[in-house]
């Protein structure tokens, strides 16, 4: 009986290996490739599949989602003889899971090597600056060849993007001089233009105020003017409404000469020729007074008047 008993054991165990190996659950967004005695069967999809166990076998199992693939950086040379670093990232999708099985051996280490070869060529091509300026034009370029030549293998290549260009030291140094030398331009320039907008506003403000003074000053001399000829009319209507005579006018103008001689500058006091004419009027007036009360003219005196002496 024990014979039997470890038979029926070992059958059993044989039945579960086979039922494990019969049902294949393959999940979401995966394929398996059958192989059948070493050779290409069917490739299963996600979803629980049957095989025949002991004949059938799991050959590889492939991730359909699209999958990211970053690259070491590349020293690539540029057509001015220059070397830049450049990091790339693929980004691809397995479209057929036989081809890229049976197809290319590693299609990974395959698709990293042609993308250093297609970036050499592309940037040979090209100077520094337009590498450096250029990535969309890169990545387009790179992304056609690579999608073509991937095609066969059962891949598709979604997306290239360049995540760094990396240029050589002494170039960045003179990039960053460049660079900084252009801000010091921009900014003199920047400050020179402010300098000129402030001296012109300076400019138009004074000459804006000069305008305004010199108006100022034209209008306050008219009112002057006219006050003066204002002044001068009533005095004028106020002397001709008194009817003057010639002896008011000759006394005034004897109160006048002190105020003329008055100054420590006048040194010299030129008599006008008109102080006779004043003289012979105010003598005139003088000598019809009579302090007496008489009314009468003076009595002449019988003195001789005395000689002047000679002026030298």
């Amino acid at each position: 009986m024990e014979p039997i008993i470890i038979v029926l054991i070992i059958l059993v165990v044989l039945v579960f290996i086979a039922l494990i190996k019969t049902i294949q659950v393959i999940p979401q967004a995966s394929a398996a490739i059958v192989e059948r005695f070493g050779r290409y069967t069917r490739t299963l999809n996600a979803g629980l599949n049957i095989v025949v166990p002991f004949i059938d076998s799991i050959r590889n199992r492939i991730d359909l989602r699209e999958q990211v693939v970053p690259f070491p950086p590349q020293p690539v040379i540029t057509q001015d003889n220059l070397v830049v670093n450049i990091d790339t990232v693929i980004y691809y999708q397995v479209t057929d899971a036989r081809a890229a099985t049976y197809e290319v051996a590693s299609y990974i280490q395959a698709i990293e090597q042609l993308t250093v070869t297609t970036l050499r060529n592309i940037i040979g091509g090209m100077d520094l600056e337009r590498t450096l300026t250029s990535r969309e034009e890169i990545n387009a370029a790179l992304r056609g060849v690579l999608d073509e030549a991937t095609g066969k293998w059962g891949i598709r290549v979604n997306r290239v993007e360049l995540k760094a260009i990396e240029p050589p030291t002494s170039i960045q140094d003179s990039m960053e001089k460049q660079m900084r030398a252009d801000r010091d331009k921009r900014a003199a320039i920047l400050q020179a233009e402010g300098t000129r907008q402030s001296q012109i506003l300076t400019a138009e403000g004074e000459k804006q105020s000069s305008i305004l003074r010199a108006e100022g000053e034209a209008k306050a001399a008219a009112l002057r003017a006219e006050g003066e000829a204002q002044a001068i009319r009533t005095v004028f209507e106020s002397i001709h409404a008194g009817d003057p005579d010639q002896k008011l006018l000759s006394y005034q103008y004897l109160q006048m000469l002190p105020k003329i001689a008055e100054g420590d500058a006048n040194k010299l006091w030129i008599v006008p020729s008109e102080i006779g004419d004043a003289l012979k009027g105010l003598g005139g007036a003088l000598g019809n007074f009579n302090p007496t009360g008489g009314g009468g003219p003076l009595t002449k005196s019988t003195t001789p008047p005395r000689q002047a002496p000679p002026i030298d």
